[in-house]
């Protein structure tokens, strides 16, 4: 039918356009962090892919200005635990837990959004850069700050270039809300805990935040409920997106321009971006988010750390998923979801039209 017809073509669209954004952000953004000399150039990348790959529309300022509080008030925290239990591991260990679990606690109720990924990622980084490189210290939340800000900006700029046609684009996103949320948050903390922990407690791997980054990215973007098949997926997909930084990194090694430096990581994050977009927001924007940090932890290694080979990086991702998905299928039972409203825009501005697909949570 004539109505069917025009609808699909809203929708592909739709996605087209949240694709292009989603590149547009991360190659621009990426691209000025490593001519700037940004220590993490792939930290406000990924940020700004867990502010557009709803398509809910660009970022309230009122919402902005309060997630910069956020990033304060959460780093300056985990800079105070760190310098009063530094020699206490036991007791850092478990205040590290119980934020853990507050965090997934919020996700598993359908609440947060990129709120949870943005404060796991703040917790992990200030404990092992603060712990190996006390002296950085307020350099850490200038450092996060600026990440922050620059995913803000260019995912307005985004937008700014490819403006939402419709209300449709607009319109709150569902989330899903898992019907035992202490016990899912209990177990999805005990296992970050224990990445961290392995870092924390092994010299070779005090810088490695690959590994526990990628590990809460994982644990945002597995839905356990559809057990086997799901677990291969996302295995799959982050196996994907090491191989996709393997052959970026390899293209950028031969020309390294920025302008060819650009067009690569455009090329990648526009096939998972759209991807993303497509329907399967939360496993290819988990893979986006590890092809991110593979990738610029590769160009740009942390300042202090002993080089590695991006082989190893490859192998701290794949370790990452492997010891996340055994985990939890160890530990993690069963579950049923109910769908709840997830926006990041303001409650005047949301649109009430519901798909029937609504899109997943990010990581």
């Amino acid at each position: 039918m004539p109505a069917d017809a025009s609808a699909a073509e809203a929708v592909l669209s739709r996605q087209r356009r949240i694709g292009l954004r989603v590149a547009l952000a991360v190659a621009a953004g990426f691209t000025l962090n490593l001519a700037t000399g940004d220590v993490l150039p792939f930290f406000g990348p990924v940020l700004a892919v867990q502010f557009l790959i709803l398509g809910a529309g660009p970022l309230p300022l009122s919402k902005a200005v309060a997630f910069v509080g956020l990033v304060l008030v959460v780093g300056q925290a985990f800079i105070v635990l760190n310098g009063i239990f530094g020699d206490h591991p036991i007791q850092l260990l478990a205040l590290l837990g119980l934020f853990y679990f507050v965090c997934f606690f919020v996700q598993a109720q359908g609440r947060g959004g990129p709120v949870i990924f943005l404060c796991l990622v703040i917790a992990t980084t200030v404990t092992l850069l603060d712990r190996v490189h006390a002296t950085l210290d307020t350099s850490i939340i200038a450092i996060l700050l600026q990440a922050y800000l620059s995913a803000v900006v260019w995912s307005w700029f985004a937008h700014a270039v490819l403006p939402s046609h419709g209300a449709t684009e607009d319109a709150p996103q569902a989330a899903l809300a898992i019907d035992r949320p202490v016990i899912r948050a209990l177990a999805n903390a005990a296992i970050l805990l224990g990445a961290m922990t392995l870092c924390l407690t092994n010299n070779a791997l005090a810088l490695a935040l690959v590994l526990p980054i990628t590990v809460a990215s994982v644990l945002l973007q597995f839905d356990f409920a559809t057990s086997i098949r799901s677990a291969f997926s996302t295995i799959a997909v982050n196996l994907l997106s090491g191989v996709l930084a393997s052959l970026a990194f390899a293209f950028v090694e031969l020309r390294p321009s920025l302008p060819f430096l650009f067009l690569t990581v455009f090329l990648v994050a526009l096939i998972l971006g759209g991807r993303a977009a497509a329907g399967r927001a939360k496993m290819y924007a988990g893979a986006l988010t590890t092809f991110l940090i593979l990738f610029g932890s590769g160009i740009a290694p942390l300042p202090t750390t002993t080089p590695e080979s991006f082989a190893t990086r490859i192998g701290y991702v794949l370790l990452a998923v492997g010891y996340t998905l055994c985990m939890t299928a160890l530990i993690c039972p069963g579950e049923r979801y109910v769908s709840t409203q997830l926006s990041l825009r303001t409650s005047g501005r949301a649109a009430t039209r519901q798909t029937r697909s609504p899109a997943s949570p990010l990581p």
